[in-house]
């Protein structure tokens, strides 16, 4: 197999010895990342996982088989770093030598179907919410604001198709990024995702090579959630009828969008300011007007933040519009007054 190597920019700004958050679903990805780092030498880690409820007994399987996982690890010696095929993850590779994992584990749990209804949202969000709000309250707790995820690059390409079906712009379309910040209830969250040059099938055979168990969850072949359809039906349908794999091509255009989306959010203003001034907004043109609501949206945690919400906020700029209040998500609201528009 080709070497994964790991990127300039990881080596660097995570350095081996420090501890950081992983989150550990015990699915293939997830386990295939953890056994990576932890050969490759990264051996303070905090494995989390959340309990999502939402398959019964099996659900509570998974947590006791990564809590097991952790067990074997801190009793395991390691001998030298495995190696993955590598896509686009930078220029170098690393070889330890032996050492022993001292790996530590957060176990949580969240009624994540109650959750979605509650909010009257989806099932998917819900629990994506639950997983990032469980890994800013351990992140916090434990100070450690930096968490490794299993996301590939087959993730990536998913998750572009459905922004664009969706009708994002150049924000929604960068997707994932291999390095990223989010904020969650004042914690300022570190997200590393070191596969995402890598795809899924890759992922596959390392595993079998080094005869790693996992749990396989069978709602991945549940056609229900939107990225399951996209994943199975979609992009096969679409490889059909061009004759060709477009995954390389689409993960050529969410990584332009990442790099493009990067060069934009730093001409803008710092969007920790508690007000935005609405004179300073209205000098800009319309597409920086938008990054700028968004950014700051972001920044106060604001979820779901879609085209329309950023439209609504931005018609505050309106010097004769007469409404002077926007509703957010979970009964939140943006509000203009004396110039300034504010987050209530």
């Amino acid at each position: 197999m080709k070497p994964l190597n790991i990127s300039p920019r990881l080596s660097r700004d995570f350095p081996l010895e420090a501890r950081y958050l992983i989150g550990v679903s015990g699915g293939r990805d997830s386990v295939a990342l953890l056994h990576w780092l932890v050969n490759l030498g990264y051996k303070k880690l905090i494995v989390c996982h959340l309990n999502h409820q939402l398959r019964g007994r099996t659900s509570d399987s998974d947590a006791h088989f990564v809590e097991k996982l952790v067990e074997r690890y801190n009793q395991e010696f390691v001998r030298q770093a495995p190696r993955l095929p590598s896509s686009r993850i930078g220029k170098r590779s690393a070889r330890p030598t032996t050492r022993i994992a001292d790996l530590d584990f957060e176990l949580g749990g969240v009624n994540v179907r109650a959750l979605g209804a509650k909010q009257k949202i989806s099932i998917e969000t819900a629990a994506r919410e639950a997983r990032y709000k469980f890994f800013a309250e351990t992140a916090r707790r434990r100070k450690c604001k930096t968490i490794f995820l299993g996301h590939h690059a087959d993730d990536l390409v998913e998750t572009f198709l459905i922004n664009l079906f969706r009708g994002a712009g150049t924000a929604g379309l960068s997707g994932m990024r291999e390095i990223s910040t989010r904020r969650i209830d004042d914690v300022d969250l570190a997200i590393v995702r070191p596969f995402l040059g890598v795809w899924r099938k890759e992922i596959a055979i390392y595993m079998r090579e080094h005869r790693i168990e996992f749990r396989e969850d069978a709602s991945n072949k549940n056609l229900n959630p939107l990225r399951n359809r996209i994943r199975h039906r979609i992009i096969p349908y679409l490889e059909k009828i061009l004759g060709r794999n477009i995954r390389p091509a689409i993960w050529r255009a969410a990584a332009i969008a990442s790099e493009e989306e990067d060069w934009v959010d730093g001409q803008l203003p710092d969007s920790a300011d508690v007000e935005l001034s609405v004179a300073t907004l209205r000098a800009l043109p319309i597409a920086l007007q938008r990054r700028a609501i968004l950014k700051w949206l972001r920044a106060h945690n604001i979820s779901e933040v879609r085209f329309d919400v950023i439209e609504h906020v931005r018609s505050l700029l309106d010097p004769t519009a007469r409404v002077a209040k926007i509703n957010l998500a979970h009964d939140r609201h943006a509000r203009r007054r004396s110039g300034k528009i504010f987050i209530e």
